[in-house]
């Protein structure tokens, strides 16, 4: 079911949005690769953009900026997760030995938010939903098809996202050293200890996917438009994916789905 119209359950990743030194640089970008149409917001909401693709919202992107005395966020997707209650969620998360990084907040009447990292690095987002739910549109082509927590300790990850969030994991079966989040039984993204092939430096992190009908016509349209393939694409066993930078650095997934079976 591509669009959504039911509320996201508490724990499942329901937003992506980039913070982007050039944010019209990377407006036009992801409309070339992705066909997504946006511009920049008003000043009441920072200039935040709020990109479409066949009129549902898919993704937010901003312009990094220090704000309130911080440094300006680095170039970055974040995944944000459902919440039911931002302050409690938040709570929570510090009790399970994670971060507040931003204090949860009200982003005028569409929702709270608040940043956070696990005990393990990564940085994602929380969103209590008011009139804004998230993605309007998922699992098709050019939108957010998966999130993916790629983590220096999985055990220590996978216990967090469980007492703070809800968020189950299992070994997924046929792939090694692979784990799959869920929320109530149902699958909502993917775990997996971080590869070799990865800087050494490389932080925990959250990796989205977008889904597309052809990777490596996309993976040349991302090189074409001023990006990079950093893993070029391969089969695996959920379909044919690559991993890719924007041309400011910032990193995601793209994939081809193999069909599912519909329950």
């Amino acid at each position: 079911m591509p669009e959504v119209t039911a509320p996201y359950q508490p724990g499942t990743p329901c937003w992506v949005d980039l913070a982007a030194p050039d944010q019209q640089a990377a407006i036009d970008f992801y409309s070339q690769v992705f066909g997504w149409a946006g511009e920049i917001g008003p000043a009441e909401t920072g200039g935040y953009a709020v990109c479409r693709l066949n009129d549902k919202p898919v993704a937010g992107i901003m312009a990094a900026v220090p704000m309130g005395g911080q440094p300006a966020p680095p170039t970055v997707w974040t995944t944000y997760l459902a919440a039911a209650d931002a302050d409690a969620t938040a709570q929570a998360v510090t009790k399970a030995g994670g971060t507040v990084l931003m204090p949860v907040m009200d982003v005028m009447t569409l929702g709270r938010m608040a940043i956070v990292a696990d005990p393990t690095g990564a940085v994602c987002g929380i969103w209590q939903p008011v009139d804004f739910p998230g993605a309007g549109i998922v699992n098709e082509p050019g939108a957010l098809i998966w999130n993916e927590l790629n983590t220096t300790d999985p055990s220590a990850a996978g216990a967090f996202y469980q007492a703070a969030l809800g968020i189950e994991n299992a070994p997924m079966e046929g792939a090694e050293h692979y784990y799959a989040l869920t929320v109530n039984g149902r699958p909502v993204g993917g775990m997996q200890p971080m590869s070799e092939q990865m800087p050494a430096d490389t932080p925990s992190h959250w990796l989205p996917y977008f889904s597309v009908t052809d990777t490596d016509a996309t993976v040349k349209k991302v090189t074409a438009a001023g990006g990079a393939a950093l893993q070029q694409p391969f089969d695996m066993i959920a379909g044919r994916m690559a991993v890719v930078t924007d041309p400011q650095g910032a990193t995601f997934a793209v994939i081809h789905p193999k069909p599912m079976n519909q329950g």
